[in-house]
C-alpha cells in the first residue's frame, strides 16, 4: 500500500510541475489579503487528480479557447483589411498618396496606445463578455460605415475609432491567465495569436476573391465589398460571445461540476490569481520601476515595430516583388500560414522545454536572417521566401514574449498593468514602423530599420534571462533574512514578483 503511495505521489509531481518556483517556497502569507493568493494548505495537501486535471483543461480549451480564438481572428481582420483594401482600388478612388496610408494605419495604432490600458484593466469590472462582445459590435458598425468614405480625412476618423473599439480585446491573454497555469500557457496564447496570422491569410482570401469577382457589382469598387463584409460578421458573432463566455472561475455556472469548479480555482490560485477585481493606481506606476519591465517593453517594441508594418504593407510588398495586384492578394495566405506555423511551433516549444528566454531570442534569429535577404537579394522568388521567413519568426514573438511577461509579473493590477503597458509601448515603435515602409518597390528603410529591431529583440531577450535569474539568486540567498521575513507578511496582490518565495521563470 505504501508502495502505491508513493507511486501516487510521484505520478502527481510529473503531472503537476511547480510553477516557476521552489517546490519548498511561495509558502502562504498571513495578511488577510492574501486569501486567495496562493492555495490553502488543506488543498496543497490534496492529493493530485490526473484525470480530473485533464478533464478540467480539456473542458477549458472547448469553452475557453474557441471563443477567444475568434475574437482575436475577427479583431485581427479588421486591423488587417485597411492593407487588403489598398490595392483592391482604396487609393486609387480616394486619391490617396503613400502618406495617407500611412497616416490610416497610424492612427489606428493611435487609438490603441490611448485605449489600452483601460481596456485591459476594466476586463473584471466590465465583465469579459460584456466588454469582448461590446467592442466586437463596435468596431464592426464601424467598419462597415468604411464603404461610405469619400476622403482621406473621413478614412482617418473611422480607423481611430475602429482602433480604439478593438483595444478593449486586447487583454485577451491577461484573461487567459485566469484560466491556464504557466506550463500551458504559452501554448494557449499561441492557439488564440495564431488567429492574427489565420485571419491575415483569411483576409487575402477573401479579398482575393472579392477583387476577382464582386469589383464593380452594385457600382462599389472591391475595397468597398471588403469593409462592408468584414464588418458584418463580427458584429453578428458578438452575440455568442456575449451569451457563452465565462467571466472568471469564480463566476462558472454551468458546464462543470462542483468538483471541476473547484479544482479550477486552485489552478487559478496558483498561477498567482486573485478574485480581486479592484485596479490599485499606485501600482500602475511602480512596475515601471523595474529593470525587467523595461527589458520586456523593449522586447515587444521590436515585435510590434515589425510585425504592425509587415502586417500593414504585406500585399503591397509582395506587389513589389513583381506579381500582380490579385496575385499578390493570394500570396499573402501562404505568408500568414507561415507565420501562424511559427507561432504554433515556437509557443510549444517554449511550453515544453520552459526555455522561455533562449526560444524568444532563437525566434528573432529567423527575422534577422530574413530581413537580410530583403535588404540585399533581389530575386523574386528568393525575396518572398524570405517574407515567409520573417513572417515564420515574427509573429511569435508577440505571443512569447507577452506569455512570458505574465507569468513574471504577478497581483492583478501588476499583471494587467505590464499586459497594458506590454502593447501601448510597442505600438509607438509600431506608428515609428508605418511611416518607414514608404519607399516602394523594396522598402529598403523599413527592411533595414526591422533588421535592427530583430537584433534588438534578440540582444534583450538574452539579457533578461541572465537578469530573472540574477533577481533569482538574490531571492534565494535573503530567504532567512529579516527583510524577506517582514515581506512575507504581505500578500502576492500587495508586492507582486518581489515576494521573497516568488521566483522568475527563464
Amino acid at each position: 500500500m505504501a508502495s502505491a503511495n508513493s507511486s501516487d505521489k510521484a505520478l502527481a509531481a510529473v503531472a503537476e510541475p511547480v510553477e516557476y518556483r521552489d517546490p519548498t517556497l511561495l509558502l502562504p502569507t498571513t495578511s488577510p489579503s492574501s486569501i486567495g493568493d496562493v492555495p490553502k494548505e488543506d488543498e496543497a495537501e490534496e492529493p493530485f487528480d490526473l484525470k480530473l486535471d485533464r478533464r478540467v483543461k480539456w473542458k477549458l480549451d472547448l469553452f475557453i479557447l474557441p471563443l477567444m480564438s475568434s475574437v482575436y481572428f475577427f479583431a485581427t481582420m479588421g486591423k488587417s483589411d485597411l492593407a487588403n483594401a489598398k490595392i483592391a482600388g482604396l487609393s486609387e478612388e480616394l486619391n490617396l498618396s503613400p502618406g495617407d496610408y500611412s497616416n490610416a494605419a497610424t492612427v489606428f495604432l493611435v487609438a490603441t496606445i490611448i485605449f489600452q490600458l483601460p481596456g485591459t484593466l476594466l476586463i473584471k469590472r466590465i465583465r469579459p463578455n460584456r466588454q469582448f462582445s461590446g467592442a466586437m459590435i463596435t468596431w464592426g458598425f464601424l467598419t462597415a460605415m468604411t464603404l461610405l468614405v469619400t476622403n482621406a480625412g473621413a478614412l482617418l476618423g473611422l480607423r481611430f475609432l475602429i482602433g480604439g473599439a478593438e483595444s478593449f480585446v486586447q487583454g485577451g491573454v491577461f484573461y487567459l491567465s485566469f484560466w491556464y497555469q504557466y506550463s500551458e500557457y504559452a501554448t494557449r496564447g499561441a492557439v488564440v495569436s495564431s488567429m492574427s496570422t489565420l485571419a491575415g491569410a483569411f483576409n487575402g482570401l477573401i479579398a482575393y476573391a472579392i477583387t476577382k469577382d464582386l469589383d464593380g457589382a452594385n457600382g462599389w469598387r472591391a475595397w468597398r465589398w471588403i469593409f462592408l463584409i468584414e464588418g458584418v460578421v463580427p458584429i453578428a458573432f458578438s452575440f455568442i460571445v456575449l451569451a457563452f463566455l465565462p467571466s472568471h472561475p469564480s463566476a462558472l455556472r454551468w458546464g462543470f461540476t462542483e468538483e471541476e469548479k473547484k479544482h479550477i480555482m486552485r489552478r487559478s490560485a496558483r498561477a498567482h490569481n486573485t478574485a480581486e477585481p479592484h485596479v490599485k493606481l499606485g501600482q500602475i506606476w511602480k512596475i515601471m520601476l523595474d529593470l525587467h519591465f523595461w527589458l520586456f517593453i523593449l522586447i515587444a517594441c521590436g515585435a510590434n515595430f515589425c510585425q504592425s508594418s509587415l502586417s500593414n504593407f504585406l500585399p503591397d510588398i509582395i506587389a513589389g516583388f513583381g506579381y500582380d495586384d490579385v496575385s499578390a492578394q493570394l500570396f499573402t495566405t501562404i505568408v500568414y500560414v507561415c507565420g501562424c506555423v511559427g507561432i504554433l511551433f515556437f509557443s510549444r516549444l517554449a511550453d515544453k522545454t520552459n526555455a522561455r528566454g533562449l526560444v524568444t531570442a532563437f525566434s528573432a534569429v529567423g527575422a534577422i536572417v530574413g530581413y537580410a535577404v530583403l535588404i540585399w537579394v533581389t530575386n523574386r522568388d528568393v525575396r518572398f521566401a524570405a517574407t515567409c521567413l520573417v513572417a515564420f519568426s515574427i509573429f511569435p514573438n508577440t505571443v512569447l514574449q507577452i506569455t512570458w511577461a505574465a507569468m513574471s509579473f504577478v497581483g492583478y493590477t501588476r499583471r494587467g498593468s505590464m499586459l497594458a503597458f506590454i502593447n501601448i509601448f510597442p505600438h509607438i515603435f509600431a506608428i515609428s514602423g508605418n511611416q518607414a515602409y514608404q519607399d516602394p518597390p523594396y522598402y529598403s528603410i523599413g527592411n533595414a530599420s526591422a533588421l535592427g529591431m530583430s537584433i534588438l529583440m534578440f540582444v534583450c531577450s538574452i539579457v533578461l534571462r541572465w537578469y530573472l535569474g540574477y533577481l533569482n539568486s538574490k531571492k534565494k540567498a535573503n530567504q532567512f533574512s529579516p527583510q524577506a521575513a517582514e515581506m512575507r507578511e504581505k500578500s502576492l496582490e500587495e508586492i507582486g514578483d518581489h515576494h521573497p518565495d516568488f521566483f522568475y521563470t527563464l
